[in-house]
């Protein structure tokens, strides 16, 4: 073996010998110190569930000392980034921002199974809206109405199997009404078209919705909550206004690969709880119509599991047809 040869086999050894151990130290290195975080989120930049994730996670960041890097994986009803989570590793450096509650033709990856909840960063109102010109003045006024006409009524929500279409088919199984559904692709052109006229109620979030009530061209009939909202504190729930036991609630989960370390989820449930009451994130919550929850990675989970066995129950009830 030539000399040449042998000096290059040494440094070629010495290469491969110092990238293990770099390698080795950054493995060694004690979460979150190795890389930054990666937080998926499966709707397009601007919405309601970007907005407060990158509120959430700027906040959260300094808490943990540690970049945060938003992804952006939209499509499905967010069913990309559930997968993209589920596939992460395990080590603790990718968050999954799950909606809920949402309904798929098709199994995919949840909370309680493929995904490990972290915090409930938030949980708020669906609300039931009409055109206010000429509408009844009241839930039961409306709910007798339905009665006496149910072929003339109809209800927009955001899509089919999301947690505005479940609510508005759990309505018709508690009140007894035969709503028929239309799905639209955001609540801006539903509330255009039920201000016209063209759709007769809608089941939306606050956003869409809160200038008009506030300006009265809509009326809100209910909150979904069992709690009244500050950015609506005139309108009742479903329960005050007379159907009793009814609760819809939207929600946004914090949530991991299953099996990550309970320290490392420990630490961000506490991150997430103390990051909800930074002035910014306090903003996003507010725009949505949404209230800050405190539980732990195990009681939120109890709550996610718990919803998703509700409202499959009520899809099923309601022979929801799903892509």
């Amino acid at each position: 073996m030539s000399f040449r040869f042998s000096r290059r086999l040494f440094v070629l050894a010495g290469l491969v010998s110092g990238l293990y151990v770099q390698t080795a130290a950054a493995q060694d290195k004690p979460w979150p110190t190795a890389k930054p975080i990666t937080w998926i989120v499966g709707f397009v930049p601007g919405g309601s569930v970007d907005v407060l994730t990158r509120a959430m996670a700027k906040a959260v960041s300094d808490k943990v000392g540690q970049t945060i890097v938003i992804d952006n994986r939209p499509g499905a009803s967010g069913a990309l980034a559930l997968q993209a989570a589920a596939r992460a590793s395990k080590d603790g450096y990718t968050l999954v921002t799950v909606p809920g509650p949402v309904v798929y033709g098709q199994r995919q990856p949840e909370i309680g199974k493929e995904l490990a909840a972290v915090a409930l960063m938030s949980q708020g109102p669906i609300v039931l809206v009409g055109k206010a010109a000429g509408a009844p003045a009241n839930l039961s006024e409306l709910i007798q109405a339905m009665k006496k006409a149910p072929t003339l009524w109809n209800f927009a929500s955001s899509g089919t199997g999301t947690g505005q279409h479940l609510a508005g088919e759990l309505f018709n199984s508690m009140a007894g009404t035969e709503m028929v559904h239309i799905p639209y692709k955001g609540g801006g052109q539903a509330v255009t078209d039920i201000i016209g006229g063209q759709t007769g109620l809608g089941m939306l979030g606050v956003t869409p919705v809160l200038a008009h009530i506030k300006s009265g061209q809509l009326r809100a009939y209910a909150v979904t909550t069992t709690f009244r909202i500050p950015g609506l504190p005139d309108v009742p729930t479903m329960e005050e206004a007379g159907l009793k036991g009814y609760e819809a609630t939207q929600y946004f989960v914090a949530a991991m690969p299953a099996g990550v370390d309970a320290r490392i989820v420990a630490r961000l449930n506490v991150a997430i709880e103390e990051a909800s009451r930074m002035p910014e994130v306090v903003s996003a919550l507010n725009a949505g119509g949404q209230v800050a929850t405190k539980l732990s990675p195990a009681e939120a989970q109890k709550f996610v599991v718990k919803s998703l066995a509700k409202f499959d129950a009520v899809a099923k009830k309601a022979n929801i047809t799903l892509n």
